[in-house]
């Protein structure tokens, strides 16, 4: 078996690899300034994301704690409301205690087209910042498919029962805990460049969980930027 360590990251052009998480506040900024920004530019025939896996849970040996997500909603929303926000409504005990499904099911709308994998993506994303639902539950991530309206639900489900993306997701977390990809997002363009968190430099006021992320400089404009190298280079 190859090293997924070595693996290229450089895509085709026409192509921007991200590796993130669902649990990240920073790529849920991240995914919808690449979608707004590619609509803003009318580039949605020329530019596709590739979308990969980050899980946070595995590169830390734990899953994320809600008090984390928690200090980060105020923050984070006041720099894009738009991306769809909201402090955890839900039972506590609907609150989701991994990621590793709603990212596979990602990873295995892909077979189906890159645009099956955005949209799943972007849904299920929104179905956790802004809807307060259970992504880890196998029902919400099916809902969230047929919701999207590009998904063949049936074949996402048959993905599912067989698990024929969970090699990947393995090979993904050893990637992304080696020192090629830097955190969640990261972003690689076929020009060769790559971009961790674009366009925003944070710091923390106290630990993670405790205290809040301090954002110091945000620049939205930098994914315009990106789009149009991704459709050039």
């Amino acid at each position: 078996m190859s090293d997924p360590t070595t693996a290229d990251l450089t895509p085709p052009r026409g192509v921007v690899t991200v590796f993130s998480d669902i649990w990240c506040s920073f790529a849920h900024i991240a995914i919808h300034r690449l979608h707004a920004a590619r609509t803003r530019l009318g580039l949605e025939e020329q530019v596709s994301f590739d979308l990969r896996a980050f899980p946070l849970e595995l590169l830390n040996d734990a899953p994320s704690p809600r008090p984390g997500t928690d200090s980060e909603v105020a923050r984070m929303a006041s720099l894009e409301p738009a991306a769809g926000w909201q402090l955890w409504q839900a039972k506590d005990w609907l609150y989701p205690s991994t990621t590793l499904p709603a990212l596979e099911a990602v990873l295995a709308a892909k077979e189906q087209s890159l645009n099956a994998s955005e949209q799943l993506d972007l849904g299920l994303r929104r179905a956790f910042w802004a809807e307060s639902r259970c992504i880890s539950h196998r029902k919400v991530i099916l809902d969230v498919a047929a919701a999207t309206g590009v998904v063949d639900v049936g074949a996402l489900t048959e993905a599912l029962d067989d698990g024929r993306a969970r090699r990947t997701l393995a090979d993904q977390a050893a990637l992304s805990a080696s020192d090629r990809v830097n955190c969640s997002p990261h972003l690689f363009l076929p020009d060769g460049s790559d971009h961790a968190n674009p366009g925003i430099d944070v710091g923390w006021e106290g630990a993670y969980g405790i205290g809040w992320p301090v954002i110091s400089s945000d620049d939205p404009k930098v994914y315009e930027d990106i789009l149009l190298k991704a459709a050039t280079e």
